[in-house]
């Protein structure tokens, strides 16, 4: 049976290292909102998008200019019957020179057509890697959540 986690390349012009500076920003290009660390191995973050989602990635591979890894340690959706499916699932940049241009190509290893959430955040996914990381990548400026407001009542 073929593997079936989700993937996505993308190429730019930029060097494999400013590839592998822009996903490690993830400020730049996931959430403004990330908690944490996104430096070193061991480092755990937090993402959360309003009241559907939070997760906790530990940052487990990082080979300069080639890899970046991150373990989901937690999960929670608030949209699907299993809250937790991507616990235990692992999200994968791997960063190579072909030619000229710089490929990253991504891989949710475990999210998989048979989850839940699969076309949610698939399409989430998709939107991410293909518009904001490669827009930090290419121009300096992503498109991440921003932060929430809270309203003061």
């Amino acid at each position: 049976m073929p593997n079936q986690d989700y993937t996505a390349t993308i190429s730019v012009d930029q060097s494999p290292k400013e590839a592998f500076d822009a996903i490690r920003n993830v400020r730049g290009w996931w959430s403004e909102e990330i908690e944490g660390s996104t430096a070193k191995i061991g480092d755990e973050f937090k993402y959360h998008y309003q009241d559907a989602h939070t997760c906790t990635m530990k940052l487990v591979e990082l080979v300069p200019g080639k890899r970046v890894a991150w373990l989901v340690t937690d999960n929670y959706f608030s949209f699907t019957e299993d809250k937790t499916e991507w616990k235990g699932t692992k999200v994968v940049f791997d960063i190579a020179k072909n030619g000229n241009k710089t490929e990253i190509h991504f891989t949710h290893e475990g999210l998989v057509p048979a989850y839940e959430c699969y076309n949610i955040c698939s399409d989430a996914w998709g939107s991410y890697i293909r518009g904001s990381l490669k827009s930090l990548i290419a121009t300096g400026k992503g498109s991440p959540n921003a932060k929430e407001s809270v309203e003061k009542v």
